[in-house]
């Protein structure tokens, strides 16, 4: 018996595996770039699967950047983060009425400090989900 609740347990946990919430999920990007990598789409898809099973909740997409650059080419670097974001959500099925973006550019790093390592953490668009 203990054998068989074990395996239904293991099947249970694989199958919601990923999926317990998206608040704080975050894709990354390199260096001056807004390109969605496979990796990054891969992570939206899981988001969008999350939001298809929970229609009651909505998003913004924040886009943020390293403190590098200006704070005008920042913030619109941050849009096309966010935005490129929101497209592959829309892509895979996401009702566009469900996402909005903000970008804060470089004015909140979400992570302290300078150096490749953080800012590389905060070249990212962040997924903050709303209810409403």
């Amino acid at each position: 018996m203990n054998k068989y609740l074990l395996a239904f347990a293991a099947l249970t946990l694989a199958a919601c595996a990923g999926t317990g919430h998206i608040n704080d999920d975050k894709v990354f990007f390199a260096f001056d770039s807004a390109v969605i990598t496979d990796e990054s789409r891969e992570e939206l898809e899981r988001q969008s699967l999350y939001m298809k099973r929970n229609p009651d909740i909505n998003v913004v997409l924040e886009g943020h950047c390293d403190e590098r650059g200006s704070t005008e080419y920042n913030l619109a670097l941050g849009a096309l983060r966010a935005g490129n974001a929101a497209h592959v959500l829309i892509a895979d099925g996401i009702e566009p009425k469900r996402i909005k973006t903000i970008s804060y550019g470089k004015e909140r790093p979400q992570y302290p400090g300078t150096g490749e390592e953080v800012w590389a953490l905060n070249r990212n668009s962040t997924t903050k989900v709303v209810t409403e």
